[in-house]
């Protein structure tokens, strides 16, 4: 299991993924579930995924190997981000197409998913969720973010802090709460978070972060939330159903 989370702002791009990969609780390794690809002053391109990981590795490696190849159509010159979605759906596509009746024979799952976000010069910073089969949809200022893996937990904050406005130093905060909010209710999901966060029409990406169990600002973020959400729970009112009938303020029953 994994977690993974992208949101797209008008300020820019964060995106998020944790590294632990298990197949039983005595088989549990971390392996990184983010790739960015940068050239500085034309492009940023992070990718975040989750799933069989040969499968998504794969199709990730064959789509640098392209790129390093400087085939006629990669995504170095690829015009768009779209374009560059597009180019790891075939990429999906064909390692599926070679490996999966392999995998599928040992009774192995082959789903995946794959966040690719980032911007291209000439457009704005654009997001994209690509599903098992390849093809994809873009985020919106209406849908700000995507998610992928154990999303279920994560996500009523996000829900609450997230639109189009948000900065970005809230996104990462919110990110790193919904993270810890997700580690709390499933041990799948676990440190180290890889998190990038991406100014818009900078075509840099200096903001990385590994972020390990030893991490102070992480470890104070998950104490000071925890703390908050006991403190409002402690000030919420009683149930009015508990108040003795004669003390409530009732309207009169009719006359029959």
């Amino acid at each position: 299991m994994t977690y993974c989370v992208a949101l797209k702002l008008k300020a820019g791009l964060v995106f998020a993924s944790d590294s632990r990969t298990n197949a039983g609780v005595d088989q549990i390794a971390c392996f990184k579930k983010m790739r960015s690809f940068v050239n500085n002053g034309d492009r940023v391109i992070v990718i975040l995924s989750s799933g069989n990981l040969s499968i998504t590795q794969s199709a990730i490696n064959l789509l640098e190997q392209r790129g390093r190849r400087n085939e006629l159509f990669n995504l170095w010159n690829a015009e768009s981000m779209s374009d560059v979605a597009m180019l790891l759906g075939d990429c999906l596509r064909e390692v599926r197409d070679r490996d999966g009746p392999f995998l599928l024979e040992g009774n192995v799952r082959v789903g995946t998913n794959f966040i690719v976000g980032g911007q291209v010069s000439g457009e704005p910073p654009r997001l994209f969720l690509m599903y098992d089969e390849g093809n994809f949809i873009e985020a919106t200022e209406e849908t700000p973010f995507f998610q992928i893996g154990e999303t279920k937990y994560g996500k009523p904050i996000i829900d609450r802090v997230i639109h189009a406005e948000t900065p970005l130093m809230d996104a990462i905060k919110c990110v790193l709460v919904s993270f810890d909010s997700t580690m709390r209710s499933n041990i799948a999901v676990g440190l180290p978070i890889d998190l990038a966060c991406y100014t818009r029409d900078s075509f840099r990406l200096d903001r990385l972060y590994h972020i390990t169990a030893s991490d102070s600002y992480f470890s104070q973020i998950s104490q000071r939330w925890s703390e908050g959400l006991r403190g409002v729970f402690a000030s919420l009112p009683d149930p009015d159903w508990e108040t003795p009938p004669a003390t409530r303020d009732c309207l009169p029953i009719p006359p029959p």
